[in-house]
């Protein structure tokens, strides 16, 4: 799949841009001047697979936390900062990865250009979030609401807008992200700033929603940008528990084949002719694997039809009879196993694949 060319920059120790693997953040949802609360959602962030997190910094108490949470996180910490610019300066001096922030919204230029020189002293990156729901009063006086190409290209004009004031001060290491909480929208506005600019994009459909409906329109509209070939980085945003939003994340770009991670179950939808249940089978294998970091397919095929095909080009299947199922590992049939030992027996041999990686790597 072929991806946009842009320019790349750290976050930390992690590359975005410039062909870099494409990353997955997530947000906190802890208030972060909790410091034990938001250090544990950190690290159950990062076991999850977050690269990259982001912490709001409302206002001087949530400044005052971050040395402490910057001390105990495994990832690189971004800064979200809104209106004030003395946020912007204390998050930096606390020693963030990163900043999210509108250059337009902090006020004069001196104070933008605070910001941007201790940006740039310290090696930090700054992330332009243009946001649907928060456009700029006179960018959103000029929309014809019956145009459905207007507000992409507010959106667009909002970044540029943004981007400018940046460039003006000698400031180039940028990423943007243009969202709104509907996919076309979204969709568009990326492809037009992607005509105009070569910074990285961070991308996803902001409040995207529940867990379920969430999870559907994420999936799609970060489906299609990535495969445009537009994305260096990207949070699923849903109402609920940010490891959901890693998980999610990951399962796009493994379905895309972008990034490899953890156990990929692939399962029957199941019909009248399954003699076992595959489902079942199939919920368990993902919960119990669930911690596993290495690549590893599995096949969980109820009967005889796709069953063998399937199962054969998986690291580890099986394929259900009455009860019982054949178990393949490494394309090849080793034992019939009993339905009640099916789970244990393929995550037993998922672990003896996982094992034999760990020496040959």
């Amino acid at each position: 799949m072929e991806r946009r060319e842009t320019r790349e920059l750290l976050v930390g120790g992690v590359k975005v841009g410039g062909g870099a693997p494409i990353s997955v953040q997530s947000m906190t949802s802890t208030r972060t001047t909790d410091v034990v609360a938001t250090a544990a959602q950190i690290e159950k962030l990062a076991e999850a697979g977050c690269e990259i997190v982001r912490v709001a910094v409302p206002d001087a108490a949530a400044a005052a936390a971050l040395p402490e949470i910057l001390a105990g996180s495994p990832i690189p910490v971004i800064a979200d900062i809104h209106f004030d610019h003395r946020l912007a300066l204390r998050a930096l001096d606390a020693g963030v990865a990163g900043l999210r922030l509108n250059p337009g919204n902090i006020g004069s230029q001196g104070r933008v250009r605070e910001v941007v020189e201790a940006a740039k002293g310290r090696g930090v990156s700054i992330r332009i979030g243009v946001n649907a729901g928060s456009l700029e009063k006179d960018i959103m006086a000029g929309i014809d609401h019956g145009d459905p190409e207007a507000l992409p290209g507010a959106m667009v004009k909002s970044a540029m807008r943004h981007i400018g004031i940046l460039e003006g001060m000698d400031f180039t290491d940028i990423k943007v992200s243009l969202k709104a909480s509907s996919i076309w929208p979204t969709v568009k506005a990326y492809r037009l700033l992607a005509e105009e600019v070569d910074y990285p994009f961070h991308i996803g459909i902001t409040e995207a929603g529940t867990k379920f409906g969430g999870t559907v329109k994420s999936a799609v509209g970060i489906g299609l940008l990535l495969a445009e070939g537009l994305g260096d980085t990207l949070r699923v945003s849903l109402s609920g528990d940010p490891v959901e939003e890693v998980r999610v994340g990951w399962e796009i770009l493994k379905s895309l084949g972008l990034r490899q991670r953890g156990v990929s179950v692939v399962a029957c939808p199941t019909c009248g002719r399954i003699k076992i249940d595959a489902a079942a089978l199939a919920i368990t294998l993902e919960q119990r694997l669930g911690g596993l970091t290495e690549p590893v397919t599995v096949a969980v095929m109820g009967c005889v039809v796709n069953g063998p095909g399937e199962a054969t080009e998986a690291d580890v299947g099986i394929t259900g009879g009455d009860g019982v199922a054949l178990l393949y590992v490494g394309g090849v049939v080793v034992r019939k196993v009993p339905e009640a030992e099916l789970a244990d027996a393929v995550e037993q041999e998922v672990l003896k694949v996982v094992a034999r990686r760990r020496v040959t790597c």
